[in-house]
């Protein structure tokens, strides 16, 4: 069961950007929660250059981590180098052996079915 505390964390951190971003973000995590039911929200990685933490997907370990950046919206996958990639949604860290990322910039599409063949495959990763 997903603790109520966390999801407002989440909440808050995605309405503290008040453009397309905060709407791609929340958008996104729609698409996640969808994909993986059982994937947990957490909130890590709270320091003083972002006070209120990372938003971060889990199922048996990081599916995903979600982050606004001046520009765009970023979705890392810690082990994306090993998630089949058929449409080539992975746009980012190309060229890391374990890390890959998707950046959205604004008034890019969302290809939801993509996505969240992604994220199945990132967290079935986890449980091998």
């Amino acid at each position: 069961m997903q603790d109520q505390s966390v999801t407002q964390e989440i909440d808050a951190i995605i309405a503290k950007v008040d453009d397309w971003r905060g709407d791609a973000l929340s958008r996104l995590r729609k698409l996640i929660i969808e994909a993986a039911p059982d994937i947990i929200e957490e909130v890590k990685w709270k320091k003083p250059s972002r006070p209120e933490g990372v938003p971060v997907w889990s199922s048996y370990g990081t599916v995903c981590v979600g982050e606004t950046l001046k520009s765009a919206v970023r979705l890392t996958f810690p082990k994306g180098a090993h998630v089949k990639d058929p449409t080539k949604l992975f746009n980012i860290r190309l060229d890391s052996k374990s890390v890959r990322a998707i950046d959205f910039h604004e008034g890019d599409p969302i290809d939801a079915a993509a996505l969240q063949a992604l994220i199945r495959e990132a967290a079935k990763l986890n449980v091998l």
